[in-house]
């Protein structure tokens, strides 16, 4: 069972070097509505954001799933070194229209900094990585990019599996018996989903099934199951599909049956929310 599949293949993410080398001194990082993935490779380093403060005195991973302004202090003279790219999580330019932002980065911490030896499987890509990042041959804009890409999928397996994401549906799929559900959903979400087939997918009655989804994605599976769809509507209907066939992909019998739902969960129908998106993007 992959409990990444299903969204990866349908929500996009990837991610692309603007920096590799010493940063020195203050360093300001303004709000630019991408997340940020930054490789610490020597530091120290202190990391500002939101008032809260760290001291980063080994290789680490500093994580920004959402945009958030932060700072970097470090040596003026010697700096840190540090290979930096921002993250395209399909869907997250939309974030500030109602219902709108990628699935995945949504249920992500804001922040999230990880000492580099802890993020198992690693070695072999963060090695190339800084190795590619800190030197100037043919195609390494390309190669860095996609290891990039790597290195946040190892860490998205990382988090999962650790247990540091508390709530949300990444922390259901880190439930041993939630996950097999939300597979299944994320897998097949135009299929007619009841409460008594989801319970029988985790291995589980109706009662405590429903009862630990709510407690560890933090709504009904009925809630999480219309947001889901809606959501992969969204990203439909920015790629200009027609709405019936929309409805048929994401699991409703009709666009008027498509149209009440997005309504419900979005507050807008789907024409006003396309209409917003697209304003929302220039």
């Amino acid at each position: 069972m992959d409990r990444l599949q299903g969204l990866l293949q349908r929500f996009s993410v990837s991610a692309q070097m603007f920096h590799s080398g010493a940063l020195c001194g203050i360093n300001d990082f303004e709000v630019n509505g991408q997340g940020q993935l930054h490789l610490v490779r020597r530091g120290p380093l202190e990391v500002r954001h939101a008032g809260e403060s760290h001291l980063i005195t080994e290789p680490s991973l500093l994580f920004y799933p959402r945009p958030m302004a932060h700072r970097f202090v470090s040596d003026p003279d010697t700096g840190a070194d540090m290979a930096c790219a921002n993250l395209a999580f399909g869907g997250v330019a939309t974030a500030r229209v109602a219902g709108g932002g990628n699935p995945i980065s949504r249920a992500l911490p804001a922040f999230t900094c990880l000492p580099l030896s802890e993020l198992r499987g690693a070695e072999a890509v963060l090695e190339l990585l800084f190795d590619e990042a800190f030197a100037q041959r043919c195609g390494r804009q390309a190669v860095v990019d996609r290891l990039f890409d790597v290195v946040l999928v190892l860490l998205l397996r990382h988090l999962l599996d650790s247990g540091r994401i508390q709530a949300g549906p990444l922390a259901g799929l880190g439930h041993p018996q939630l996950a097999k559900a939300l597979v299944a959903l994320h897998d097949e979400p135009a299929k007619p989903w009841t409460l008594e087939s989801l319970a029988t997918q985790a291995g589980m009655s109706r009662s405590r099934f429903a009862e630990v989804f709510a407690q560890v994605v933090g709504m009904p599976p009925a809630t999480y199951l219309a947001s889901y769809r809606i959501t992969l509507a969204q990203d439909a209907l920015l790629r200009g599909d027609k709405l019936d066939r929309i409805a048929q992909d994401v699991g409703y019998g009709s666009a008027a049956a498509l149209s009440r739902a997005f309504t419900a969960v979005a507050g807008l129908s789907p024409r006003e929310w396309r209409q917003a998106a697209a304003a929302a993007a220039t």
